[in-house]
């Protein structure tokens, strides 16, 4: 699942996803994502870090603290060390500074989804 709240990104990351062979849902906001219809438990998330309303990071403490551990892509725009410490003791499995290639997103979701 990607969260972002950037719409012409999210359609890209949704056909960069497709082609990868990946089932992808997409939301342009983290309050989108907790309302979703049919929630279950998503492989894993690409999660923006900075949305409009909720953050990415406090949308991941919610479901962390809510007992549900998703590996997360955190991608961003606006990087400094003091987010990337904040994603890293989140447990990222990845964290990209936008723009990224969209190979290094690849390899993150797949390490996010470990072996099939």
């Amino acid at each position: 699942m990607v969260i972002d709240d950037d719409v012409s990104l999210l359609r890209a990351l949704r056909r960069l996803l497709d082609a990868g062979g990946f089932q992808v849902k997409t939301f342009s906001s983290a309050e989108d994502f907790l309302d979703r219809p049919n929630p279950g438990t998503p492989g894993c998330l690409v999660l923006d870090v900075h949305l409009g309303g909720l953050s990415g990071f406090e949308l991941h403490e919610r479901l962390v603290a809510a007992g549900q551990r998703i590996p997360v892509v955190f991608i961003t725009a606006h990087d400094d060390t003091a987010t990337r410490d904040r994603a890293r003791r989140a447990g990222a499995v990845e964290y990209l500074r936008k723009p990224f290639d969209d190979e290094l997103l690849i390899a993150g979701v797949n390490r996010a989804l470990g072996p099939v």
